[in-house]
């Protein structure tokens, strides 16, 4: 009976997806000419597109802010540079709206860089708009595909298809399986990666060997595989922000708001106290409206307004590992719907390494979140059940946490139950609040489209006269335009790395394959820029024994991305700290070298910078530097 009625359900919602679908195809987005407005995407693209431009400086982004009067005012102030604020900052900037954001720490510092690094459409939404015949959830998903879609074409560079295998040990859920993806297919549209479908046990053993054949005491029966996006998380939030500065916006990461400037008259606020920890500057940003995006923090931000404001984040912990690339094969991700406890896990392949996870779970909001040993201990557990290798904790090269920023329903029992959509409010005249949703959403309902949102909220607030609709749609970022697969070879046919010996010698070493693709897929067409810094400048060394990082890139991301610290490098520019917590405390000593002749650092500051930039590596719990007692997993 329960069999039939899920059956029902997933052959009702086709109907209303394929309708959903129709109506979602035959209303696209507005023309940025349909206003007749001065700023044209065309313009706009060529000057992001133009391989020699340079973001400006950051002492002329801090001056733009500082030059802000209550006469004379930004249009928009955008407070956080995860990648929600940042998508607020470009859609407004290509607008033609004068934008202004900072950031605390730096861009992507926090949930943005700590996330599953899936481009998804929400196949688990997807599933309970089955079950719950919630056209809610089912609307979610819709937009979510569309922006998975527009993700991967705005940033090919740093986004690209990846399958994903499903196992299934029960003929039941082969059915299941394949009928609920064939309907992620339908609801995908014109919007489908590629098409799902079903491998033999055989089969699937030759796509992924450490597949286990047999779990939950049962014989593997075969696997459905779909495709999903995958992404460099923080890279692309950074490609956003330095896409942001280049469409107009003044960014400033490293930049605090320690208060409110409110018009008593109008009961309004009108800017913000801002703090420069790099310049250790005090100054006020004059803003007709001001944007809160500072995701698990937006608490802070509002009762900064209101004290007392009544919270609306529901804050979530994500936990995932990282293991050897042995755990999964190059180009092929597993992902367990339902574990024996009921929640997903997956193993993907990330640049080079293999990524598992997640967990789910209540939390406390903190600035460096960190795992606790159960929840690497549950992620071990969970795939161990499906492969065929010996799962060990000493393999674990770094292990972090993330804090979901969910937007809070008084109602919900737990975080499972709480919608990932996300929440646009204006609960303090001149102050919007955006929170919730997920990182597909940054332009609405990813986080492109959450930007429109919050954007059309704060226009409507302030009564601004924008030059154009948004055009963040079509609009590609930074090292995207004319970026093919194939633009690695120019890198490995055209440059040498050039690099220094221990001794002081200048040697020629080839751009192999490994680095040249790895430069190609960080920096897009900008890639030939950090080539030509590792062979003209005889930076040209790997940063770490068995990773293509390259002392070139520490120098380019402190001139040309706002890279402003060595963790700035490690964790948001090479992600060498969510990889190999090990290798990238290796790298730290050279890093802080280069940085230091950038930014012209003393002694002082040199040792400031590897102290802080160790106690960050403390909480990536790695097996070097987690404290754990091995039971099963030695």
């Amino acid at each position: 009976m329960a069999t039939a009625t899920r059956l029902r359900h997933i052959g009702a919602t086709a109907a209303v997806a394929a309708a959903g679908s129709y109506f979602l195809i035959r209303d696209p987005t507005i023309s940025s000419n349909d206003r007749g407005g001065q700023t044209t995407l065309s313009s706009i693209q060529a000057r992001i597109a133009d391989v020699n431009a340079s973001v400006p400086p950051r002492q002329v982004q801090e001056a733009a802010l500082m030059g802000t009067t209550e006469k004379n005012p930004l249009d928009i102030l955008v407070i956080g540079g995860g990648a929600t604020g940042c998508g607020v900052a470009l859609d407004a900037a290509t607008r033609g709206l004068r934008v202004g954001l900072v950031e605390r720490e730096d861009f992507s510092s926090g949930t943005s860089s700590r996330s599953t690094k899936l481009v998804h459409g929400g196949v688990r939404y997807l599933e309970k708009a089955v079950f719950n015949l919630d056209y809610g959830q089912l609307k979610l998903v819709f937009h979510a595909l569309r922006e998975r879609k527009q993700v991967i074409d705005n940033a090919p560079h740093l986004c690209h298809s990846l399958p994903c295998m499903t196992p299934c040990f029960e003929w039941f859920e082969v059915v299941y399986y394949w009928m609920g993806l064939k309907l992620y297919d339908l609801v995908a549209g014109q919007h489908l990666l590629h098409i799902s479908r079903y491998y033999s046990a055989d089969e699937s053993i030759q796509l992924f060997p450490t597949l286990a054949r047999k779990g939950k005491d049962k014989s593997l029966k075969g696997t459905v595989v779909y495709y999903d996006g995958q992404m460099n998380d923080s890279r692309l939030n950074v490609g956003l922000a330095c896409t942001a500065a280049l469409a107009g916006a003044s960014v400033l990461n490293h930049a605090e708001v320690i208060g409110f400037i409110k018009d008593e008259v109008r009961g309004r606020i009108i800017g913000a106290r801002i703090h420069d920890n790099v310049s250790g500057k005090e100054f006020d940003a004059y803003a007709k409206v001001v944007v809160n995006a500072a995701g698990p923090f937006c608490d802070s931000v509002r009762k900064l307004a209101d004290k007392d404001v009544q919270p609306m984040i529901c804050p979530s912990s994500g936990v995932h590992i990282i293991l050897p690339d042995y755990y999964s094969p190059e180009g092929m991700g597993l992902i367990v719907p339902k574990t024996k406890d009921g929640r997903v896990v997956f193993m993907l392949p990330w640049l080079g390494r293999t990524v598992a996870g997640t967990t789910d779970s209540n939390t406390i909001i903190t600035m460096l979140p960190e795992p606790h040993e159960d929840e690497i201990q549950f992620i071990l557990d969970a795939i161990s059940d499906y492969l065929n290798v010996k799962v060990r904790r000493t393999d674990v090269l770094s292990a972090w946490s993330g804090i979901r920023p969910l937007a809070m329903d008084p109602r919900a029992k737990n975080t499972e139950s709480i919608s990932r959509d996300h929440v646009v409010c204006e609960d303090f005249p001149g102050l919007v609040t955006i929170t919730g949703g997920k990182w597909t959403a940054y332009r609405r309902q990813d986080v492109f489209s959450m930007a429109e949102d919050a954007v059309n909220v704060a226009i409507k607030s302030a009564k601004l006269n924008p030059a154009n609709d948004c055009m963040t749609n079509n609009l590609i970022l930074v090292g995207g335009y004319g970026w093919e697969p194939s633009s690695f070879t120019i890198l490995a046919q055209q440059y040498v790395r050039m690099k220094k010996t221990y001794g002081g010698k200048v040697v020629p070493g080839v751009m192999d394959t490994a680095a040249a693709k790895h430069l190609s897929h960080a920096y897009g067409i900008m890639a030939e820029r950090v080539a030509a810094i590792a062979q003209n400048e005889n930076l040209g060394k790997r940063l770490a024994h068995g990773y293509p990082f390259l002392e070139a890139e520490v120098a380019y991301c402190a001139r040309h991305e706002y890279c402003e610290s060595a963790i700035d490098f490690i964790a948001r520019r090479c992600r060498l700290s969510f990889l190999d917590t090990n290798a990238a405390g290796r790298a730290l000593p050279r890093i802080v070298d280069i940085l230091a002749t950038e930014h012209q650092w003393d002694k002082s500051r040199k040792q400031l910078e590897l102290q802080k930039a160790k106690e960050f590596l403390e909480t990536f719990k790695s097996s070097k530097n987690a404290q754990f007692h091995d039971g099963k997993h030695n």
